[in-house]
């Protein structure tokens, strides 16, 4: 049963201004924005996603939040007072981590910790990663764990709700923490000279944070700098956006295989629930469920339909790719699902060290290691596999349609017009088979290449932003080879459509073919194939497929959708 989430959201219209955010005037809500109140406790998925996607976005501090806040924050330092001795606080860094910190020095020193800290390289994060890292990490400090103060969350919200975005380097992480990447927010967010975004424009942060009209500095107190920098919000906020860009490009792999079918009239025998139901894997059922949505009513998926290409006997089955598919598939849908709550339940943890918690009418500090990225890297590399299989998968089916014996039928290279003269489309197959074994390698997963660190202090580190890195690549890659499929798919139902007078294609392959073909007109004669299929890919990548997939799946409007 899925909690009642405490965290407020309200979605004040259906409709995001498309402009980039800007600071709310005298204290009114901006129309359009999503709002939410952090408890540290209650982010969810469909929450998490709203700030990745959504143009604007208010966030802030419940009161409940803020009060646990400031009782952790005194009782942290009375545990100082006290004598305890603790990691970032009282103590240095790393190897140097039995070196005492002098009372005067402890401020000083978390100017000083950012800007070591601060060594990455490398790309940018995206805009919207950033912010939501941003507030993920005011998320798990808002838990009352890490002993800052409330008005550092207060500090990170202002700059996610005025649309100031720190520039932060995808390289330099280990995965054991966001070191690299969230000291150069940490530079943005104290004000120094470290480049940031602000209404589609970089400069410097002081520059850009008087634009839009927040004070420039903000200082951190004993203990500050650790907290936003150890942690696993960066690495999330990277899972969470690959985990939406993999799922809409499954529903465009979805369509490409509809219509895969549908050029190859292929068996619907292999997409019966029962068979699907027996396998007691949802999304294995779920996934059968959305073939037989998207080919419903068709007619060239029939005896018929084959017999008009000189089928004369029973097929009796398709190729292990077909008939396999919704297993492969499912799969795949199954580890997509299951990211959400792994995802949330990072969201709302404490990922750092040291954390402080209540003790014998006080508080006391405790060291360990929950800024770890183990479990999210590992997830991240089976599901970098398992896009890296979708690749495979897709080359594979598209290489079925060039060949006349293997697509039972179809004109060889999937030429128009004169075949020989003509040569189809079998150069646009090759860059699908081009890029499989690059998706191959970079699935190699990398959480199992620890290196370690800082004379053995950091002796094993998982490589978890290594492994998001290359799931992020992997996912480039797919939306070139999908875009293949889809482009090879609708040329194998156009080479035959006339010989398929009379008979229809399935409610959802109809939709998507018309789709296609807004964009795309047919090859009769050779032409210059790249712009088509740079056209292909950007209906992939956009969402425009994905989007046309979901549109039959509702059961109201389609009987095979049930």
């Amino acid at each position: 049963m899925k909690r009642i989430p405490v965290l407020v959201v309200v979605l004040w219209t259906v409709v995001f201004s498309s402009s980039l955010l800007s600071p709310p005037a005298s204290g009114v809500a901006r129309a359009g924005a999503l709002r939410l109140e952090l408890d540290g406790n209650s982010l969810t998925w469909d929450q998490l996603t709203a700030v990745l996607d959504g143009a604007e976005v208010e966030v802030s501090l419940g009161m409940g939040a803020r009060q646990s806040m400031a009782k952790a924050r005194e009782g942290a330092i009375a545990a100082l007072d006290a004598g305890q001795r603790v990691y970032g606080w009282n103590q240095a860094l790393g190897p140097l981590k039995e070196v005492p910190l002098p009372e005067g020095d402890r401020v000083e020193f978390q100017r000083r910790v950012l800007r070591s800290h601060a060594a990455g390289v490398g790309p940018a994060l995206d805009d919207r990663v950033a912010r939501l890292a941003l507030v993920l990490r005011a998320n798990a400090m808002a838990r009352g764990a890490m002993g800052v103060r409330p008005e550092f969350v207060d500090r990170i919200l202002s700059l996610v709700n005025a649309g100031v975005t720190p520039r932060m380097p995808e390289i330099g992480s280990l995965g054991t923490g966001d070191l690299q990447p969230m000291a150069a927010a940490g530079l943005v967010l104290t004000g120094q000279s470290a480049p940031a975004r602000y209404r589609g424009r970089e400069a410097p942060a002081p520059e850009l944070l008087a634009e839009a009209g927040l004070p420039v500095e903000f200082t951190l107190e004993q203990g500050e700098a650790l907290p936003l920098i150890s942690g696993g919000s960066v690495l999330t906020a990277r899972y969470v956006d690959a985990v939406v860009r993999a799922e809409r490009l499954t529903d465009a792999y979805d369509g490409a295989f509809a219509l895969f079918l549908e050029a190859t009239r292929a068996e619907q025998g292999a997409f019966d629930p029962r068979t699907h139901e027996e396998r007691r894997i949802p999304a294995e059922v779920e996934a059968a469920r959305v073939t037989r949505a998207l080919v419903c009513g068709t007619g060239w998926m029939t005896e018929e339909g084959r017999t008009r290409l000189g089928e004369k006997a029973p097929r009796i089955q398709d190729s292990v790719a077909v008939r396999a598919n919704p297993h492969i598939v499912g799969a795949l849908r199954q580890a997509l699902s299951d990211a959400h709550g792994d995802v949330e339940r990072e969201a709302n943890a404490s990922t750092s060290n040291p954390l402080v918690f209540p003790q014998d009418g006080g508080y006391e500090f405790v060291m360990g290691g929950n800024w770890d990225g183990a479990l999210l890297g590992h997830r991240i590399d089976s599901l970098n596999a398992q896009v890296a299989d979708l690749g495979v998968l897709s080359q594979e089916l598209s290489g079925r349609l060039l060949s006349a014996e293997w697509s039972y039928g179809l004109p060889p290279n999937l030429a128009g017009g004169e075949v020989g003269l003509n040569s189809g489309l079998v150069q646009v197959q090759t860059v699908a088979v081009a890029l499989v074994p690059e998706m191959q390698v970079r699935a190699n997963p990398a959480t199992t290449l620890s290196r370690p660190a800082k004379f053995g202090q950091e002796d094993h580190n998982t490589m978890a932003m290594a492994a998001v890195r290359d799931l992020h690549d992997n996912l480039d890659r797919l939306e070139i080879v999908l875009g293949v499929q889809v482009l090879m798919a609708a040329q194998g139902v156009d080479v035959i459509g006339d010989r398929m007078a009379g008979l229809p294609l399935g409610v959802g392959t109809e939709l998507l073919h018309a789709t296609v073909r807004e964009h795309v007109p047919p090859v009769v004669d050779d032409r210059y194939q790249s712009p088509d299929l740079e056209k292909a890919v950007g209906l992939v990548r956009d969402g425009t497929l994905s989007r046309d997939v979901r549109s039959v799946l509702d059961p109201a409007r389609n009987r095979c959708a049930a």
